[in-house]
């Protein structure tokens, strides 16, 4: 499975953002690694320096042979923002491949 980081307007990637991505979507990997192709990791900041919810990442996973699933977070900055939606994307996946695995069975 690969792992595609799209940084938008605003956010500057470091070593350590691109760890934390990996390590949030560690859990996914761990889980349905097998299924997926790809994840793309999409970022950006909303509000520069303007104070408040200023990052928002979108996840796209591309399961194997089915359309692909997102989900969103937002936060303070990328770091929360990664967190939040790789978490949404983490149930996703676990109720897309939980119906999938009932009707198999």
């Amino acid at each position: 499975m690969h792992i595609q980081i799209n940084p938008g307007e605003g956010i500057e990637m470091s070593e350590a953002l691109e760890a934390h991505i990996e390590k949030s979507l560690g859990a996914i990997q761990k889980r349905f690694g097998d299924r997926l192709t790809r994840i793309e990791v999409f970022l950006k900041d909303v509000n520069g320096n303007k104070g408040g919810i200023d990052t928002t990442c979108a996840i796209e996973a591309r399961p194997r042979n089915l359309d692909p699933c997102a989900a969103e977070g937002e936060g303070k900055d990328a770091y929360q923002a990664v967190t939040s939606a790789a978490g949404k994307l983490e149930k996703v996946l676990g109720s897309l491949f939980g119906k999938l695995d009932r009707r198999r069975a």
